[in-house]
């Protein structure tokens, strides 16, 4: 079998510092540029460029695998002002089998910063759909990024990969859900306006919330958040007057002691009239007296108590990498018979036209001898022998293109190949 020649090379979050990432990312203008240049390349018959936060990568097919592979790194480092000699430590290269494996990975998000996050996939479609518009790939390009997304998708449908909070954030949903149920027409306050409190806000805003309260002891910094939030700000000083009001609270001061306690929740769960509240103090140190919880119909989380929910959520997730791996290789397995069969098509080719050279040599030698017989006649004959040779070429046809796609097709190949003298001259 001839080898597709195809390789990628790269650097992500594993192997290569934010520092030196930043400098080897490309922009979409970028991206266009360099395509253009790489098209220019005779050494490069396709090419993909994938840029993201985490991970600077081109796919190609080449016409040469160590010639294309240092190509390929020399570009990047070139196209960026950069030495490669310095930066050569942090590529890495894959070729044939392991491109085709490091694909499916990536877009099934197996090899994310976050295992299961979604969006490595809509990064890996732009950057095909673009390479696409710029008609730098071809049939083999094509197949693959078509495959892989196809991949990524059985990952999703098969396994609970992306089904639990792997982020802080995230966990103060999944928990307010169990809590909860519906989100809807919920109502959260924000106490503090820290990075990660705000986030989680936004994250719940997204699940239907349409009410939300910002405080905090500087009431322009809540008045902007609220702003962003679509929200209502409160001085400080309004907060526990108001505090029964929320279902949901955040908080995430940096005031060295407890800015709510027991008596102060208290007072807020008999004014709701003992209906649940769920308190996320991300504060360290805490906001939350710790004694809180203990009052019926409060639900309080700290932030260890979180990053716990994260942990055993990535356990989880953990385990159903394990099958979403043997999807991967399965469908790698199937991409690669997909790629030997290719070699079944020239031999097809060469094997029908052989045949109907000896069929319409022998048919002239008869029907010079035949010279008596109607244009009709001699149509019938034409007819009936390419017939003849149409079935008896069926059944090994539709078997070669069965055979090369299994483990040893190169072994039927080189027989068929042998058998009908197809590499004669």
């Amino acid at each position: 079998m001839a080898e597709p020649n195809l390789v990628m090379v790269g650097v992500n979050h594993k192997t290569t510092p934010v520092e030196i990432r930043e400098r080897l990312a490309f922009t979409r203008g970028k991206i266009e540029d360099s395509i253009e240049k790489l098209n220019g390349f005779p050494e490069i018959v396709e090419n993909i460029i994938i840029s993201t936060c985490n991970r600077v990568e081109i796919y190609a097919r080449v016409t040469e695998i160590e010639r294309g592979t240092h190509l390929l790194k020399w570009f990047i480092c070139d196209y960026h002002g950069l030495s490669l000699e310095e930066l050569d430590r942090y590529f890495y290269c894959y070729k044939n089998q392991q491109t085709i494996e490091h694909l499916f990975r990536v877009s099934s998000s197996l090899d994310s910063m976050v295992l299961g996050e979604s969006q490595i996939l809509g990064q890996v479609k732009d950057a095909y759909h673009l390479a696409r518009t710029m008609r730098s790939t071809g049939v083999l390009l094509n197949q693959l990024f078509e495959k892989a997304f196809n991949v990524a998708k059985k990952v999703r449908e098969e396994t609970g990969i992306a089904e639990s909070a792997v982020s802080i954030s995230s966990a103060a949903v999944e928990l307010a859900r169990k809590i909860f149920e519906d989100l809807a027409d919920r109502t959260i306050m924000l106490v503090g306006t820290g990075e990660m409190a705000e986030l989680a806000a936004k994250h719940l805003i997204s699940y239907g919330i349409k009410t939300v309260y910002v405080v905090s002891r500087t009431y322009e910094r809540a008045a902007g958040l609220a702003k962003t939030l679509n929200g209502c700000a409160l001085a400080f000083d309004q907060f526990e007057r108001e505090l029964h009001r929320a279902d949901i609270v955040i908080s995430s001061t940096a005031s060295p002691k407890f800015v709510m306690g027991r008596e102060m929740v208290e007072k807020a769960i008999h004014k709701r009239k003992n209906k649940p509240m769920f308190l996320i103090d991300i504060a360290v140190p805490r906001d939350i007296e710790p004694e809180v919880n203990n009052l019926e119909n409060v639900y309080l989380y700290d932030i260890d108590d979180l990053q716990t929910v994260v942990n055993a959520n990535l356990r989880e997730r953990h385990k159903e990498a394990e099958q979403a791996l043997r999807i991967v290789q399965s469908e790698v397995f199937k991409f690669e018979s997909w790629i030997e069969s290719l070699d079944a098509v020239p031999t097809i080719v060469e094997l029908r036209n052989r045949a109907e050279e000896i069929r319409k040599k022998e048919v002239q030698k008869v029907l010079g001898k035949l010279g008596h017989l109607s244009d009709e006649d001699k149509n019938a004959i034409h007819y009936l022998t390419m017939s003849i040779i149409n079935k008896i070429l069926h059944k090994p046809t539709v078997n070669l293109k069965e055979k090369t796609q299994a483990q040893d097709g190169h072994v039927y190949l080189k027989a068929i190949r042998h058998l009908f003298h197809l590499d004669d001259k």
